[in-house]
C-alpha cells in the first residue's frame, strides 16, 4: 500500500490575503507560539528566565517586544509568546520548571488587519472598545469575535492581529470580510 505524502499548507491558504477598500486583511501567523503558564508561585522564575531574553512578564491587557520575540498577555495568568525565529537557546529549559510551556504553532493563526477603518470594522463584530484610545498600540485583549473568542492586538495605530483557533480561521476571514466591505460601503455612501 503506498504511503500518503502530507503537503504543509498555510489554514490561510486561499483565503488571503484580501483588500476591500483601504483595509487589508492577511496572514500574520508567527512560525512559533508558545502558551506560557506559570505554576502557582512561579511568577519569580519565569520573570528571571523571560529576562535573560529582554522581555518580562506581561500585565493584563499588555505586551512586550524585543527582537524577534512578542509576549502577549492571553489570559489569567497565560501569555503568548510568539516569534519568527527560533527561540533563543535555553529559553524553554529555563522556563519548564517554573511554568506549563505547550506548542501552539499549528493550534493558531493570526490574522493582520490593517489600514484606516480597522476600528469600525472590528465594531461589528467585537463587544469591547478597540479604539485608539481605548486600546493603544501595544495592547491586548481575548474576547469574542462574533460567535468565536480570540485574542486582539495591537501592533501600530492602524494594524490589529487576531489570534483565531486554526479550526475557526474560514468563519473568521469571512466575518471579516463582510465588515470590511460594510466599512466601505459606508465610506462609498
Amino acid at each position: 500500500m503506498p504511503v500518503p505524502r502530507l503537503i504543509a499548507r498555510s489554514a490561510t491558504e486561499g483565503l488571503l490575503p484580501v483588500t476591500i477598500g483601504a483595509l487589508s486583511l492577511s496572514d500574520a501567523t508567527p512560525a512559533r507560539l508558545t502558551a506560557i503558564a506559570p505554576y502557582a508561585g512561579s511568577d519569580k522564575g519565569v520573570a528571571k528566565a523571560l529576562k535573560a531574553t529582554g522581555l518580562a512578564w506581561v500585565a493584563p491587557g499588555a505586551s512586550a517586544n524585543k527582537g524577534a520575540l512578542t509576549l502577549l498577555w492571553a489570559g489569567r495568568n497565560m501569555g503568548f509568546l510568539a516569534s519568527d525565529e527560533e527561540l533563543p537557546k535555553g529559553l524553554e529549559e529555563a522556563l519548564a520548571p517554573h511554568a506549563a510551556l505547550t506548542d501552539l504553532s499549528d493550534a493558531w493563526v493570526a490574522l493582520g488587519l490593517s489600514g484606516p477603518g480597522v476600528e469600525e470594522a472590528l465594531a461589528r463584530l467585537v463587544a469591547i472598545d478597540l479604539s485608539i484610545a481605548a486600546f493603544p498600540q501595544g495592547a491586548t485583549a481575548r474576547t469574542g469575535h462574533g460567535h468565536m473568542m480570540a485574542l486582539f492586538h495591537r501592533n501600530s495605530p492602524d494594524s490589529i492581529t487576531i489570534f483565531v483557533f486554526r479550526s475557526m480561521v474560514r468563519t473568521a476571514v469571512h466575518e471579516l470580510s463582510e465588515a470590511m466591505e460594510r466599512v466601505l460601503a459606508r465610506a462609498e455612501a
